[in-house]
């Protein structure tokens, strides 16, 4: 079974659970993949004109032979009454390209981003396999019109496709009206990007507590900066691209390091004694299923998040210590601090946690 796949990120850019899919499709069936890059699906706002364009990760020289990668070009129009039928134009290639596909095989088609183009593509191909993976709540990350388009078109394309995977349990309840082809698949961690168990033991003199990631509007600069107040023995290592930076000066234990590689990444993250996930507790997080806990755990890190999203319900668990209004920070880094696990809990939590098994276990073919 071949699949054409809808992507809400770019091939090129770092792998994400999309890239993981596709991945893991190809290695279970042996099949080929048309990926769709995504287009803009909202107006644009004055932010795109400030900002300067990402650069392109490695990946977009290194495409498998098993796998063909499209860019739709489109009109940012989208919420925009008939922009269906504008950007239809533009798309008579992808369209093609797709019936070419199909034409070699049996065919599924994944939805990773509600869109026009996905619609049309669902449209254009009755009776095909189809399923959507939410791995965000996309209407949260727009607002005014946008939003209201994004809403409207998420719903209409649930009751379209065969099936819906979500990555988190608050995703699960927004979509329980279609819970006849709903399945909670959650994220997880890719093991071939791990350093052996053994170089995750060691921890540093010093304490050091670190996080690794985009710094955006979701980051919580108030705990962050409470943390670092209430322990400072300890250094506070922020690794990553600053797009919101903090309204007021830091403790002097707070330091930051510049974006990386992934592979840097996970060597930095070799320096932590604690992972942070200082994020917001918000209508945007509330969906989120953060990939760096399970590299924090995978790595033999004690994780110190606030309560959002699916991080609310790992509280009980070994290892994550919640930083909710009630908590002593100062104990609670304590506490972090004294944890430690052994090879074999290690060597466990990854075993559960990769993706292969969270696909497998979708049964979603």
């Amino acid at each position: 079974m071949r699949l054409v796949y809808l992507s809400p990120v770019p091939w090129a850019s770092f792998a994400q659970r999309p890239h993981k899919f596709v991945d893991w499709f190809h290695a279970r069936s042996g099949d080929e993949v048309l990926w769709l890059d995504p287009y803009p699906t909202r107006l644009p706002v004055l932010a795109d004109f400030l900002s300067t364009r990402p650069r392109q990760n490695a990946l977009q020289d290194d495409i498998p032979d098993w796998l063909t990668v499209l860019r739709p070009p489109a009109l940012p129009i989208e919420p925009l009454p008939a922009s269906g039928q504008i950007n239809r134009f533009f798309w008579k290639a992808c369209f093609s390209a797709i019936s070419v596909f199909a034409s070699l095989g049996e065919l599924s088609i994944g939805i990773g981003k509600p869109s026009e183009l996905a619609l049309q593509v669902l449209t254009r191909f009755p009776g095909t396999f189809s399923f959507y993976d939410a791995m965000d709540d996309f209407p949260a990350f727009y607002s005014g019109l946008s939003r209201g388009a994004m809403e409207r078109r998420e719903r209409l394309m649930a009751g379209k496709v065969g099936k819906i995977l979500v990555s988190s349990s608050e995703l699960y309840r927004r979509f329980i009206d279609f819970d006849d082809k709903l399945m909670l698949v959650p994220n997880a961690c890719a093991l071939d990007s791990l350093p052996p168990i053994e170089f995750c033991r060691r921890r540093p003199d010093r304490p050091v507590l670190g996080y690794v990631g985009t710094i955006g509007h979701w980051f919580d600069w108030g705990l962050l900066t409470e943390i670092a107040c209430q322990n400072p023995a300890a250094t506070i290592r922020l690794i990553g691209p600053v797009h919101n930076p903090p309204l007021r000066s830091l403790p002097d234990n707070v330091e930051f390091l510049p974006a990386c590689s992934h592979a840097e990444a996970i060597e930095a993250m070799l320096g932590f004694s604690v992972g942070l996930i200082p994020f917001k507790q918000n209508d945007l997080t509330a969906s989120v299923d953060p990939i760096k806990y399970y590299e924090y755990r995978s790595l033999g890190l004690p994780v110190i998040s606030s309560s959002f999203g699916e991080m609310a319900c790992r509280g009980g668990e070994i290892g994550v210590f919640l930083a909710d209004e009630q908590a002593d920070l100062h104990d609670l880094v304590g506490s972090a601090l004294a944890c430690h696990f052994d090879v074999a809990q290690i060597q466990a939590f990854r075993a559960g946690n990769t993706w292969e098994v969270r696909f497998n276990a979708s049964g979603i073919f």
